[in-house]
């Protein structure tokens, strides 16, 4: 039997793909057989995405800047750890006096169900479709597709 080998992704492995309101994306690895997708995300200061419901759990670690939920008091900072239940409902947001691009690694089973003001489901963001938005991006600014993304 052979053992299965580590794979690794160095920093600089990956490009950035960035999109018309400022985000940048890595997509590090998409586990389709667990629902998992892993992606690194940088946001600008003063900067909200769409209230979302995670259906599965999520692991977040914040390398630069802050970031918190607009329905809670905290705030994630560099070297913080975040764990969010499934079922979760939140509002992701940047302060407007961030003084620099908040960097976050998030490790994503399952679906963000995007929600209009009301509660109802206007999109549905899984690893799929987030590497699917990768790639366009990437194709829209002129960079190659890389070859090194881990997919199974």
């Amino acid at each position: 039997m052979v053992a299965p080998t580590a794979q690794h992704i160095g920093e600089d492995d990956l490009p950035w793909a960035y999109g018309p309101d400022g985000i940048g994306l890595k997509v590090l690895q998409i586990k389709e057989s667990e629902g998992l997708w892993v992606i690194k995300n940088q946001f600008p200061p003063d900067y909200s995405v769409q209230t979302h419901k995670h259906t599965g759990q999520v692991f977040a670690y914040t390398s630069a800047g802050a970031w918190g939920y607009k329905e809670s008091d905290f705030l994630n900072r560099a070297g913080s750890f975040l764990y969010e239940p499934a079922g979760s409902i939140h509002t992701l947001y940047t302060p407007e006096d961030n003084t620099e691009t908040t960097e976050v690694f998030f490790a994503i089973w399952g679906a963000n169900l995007n929600m209009d003001a009301e509660g109802n489901i206007e999109s549905i963001t899984d690893g799929q479709t987030v590497l699917m938005g990768y790639y366009f991006l990437l194709e829209e600014q002129g960079t190659p597709r890389p070859d090194n993304i881990l997919l199974d």
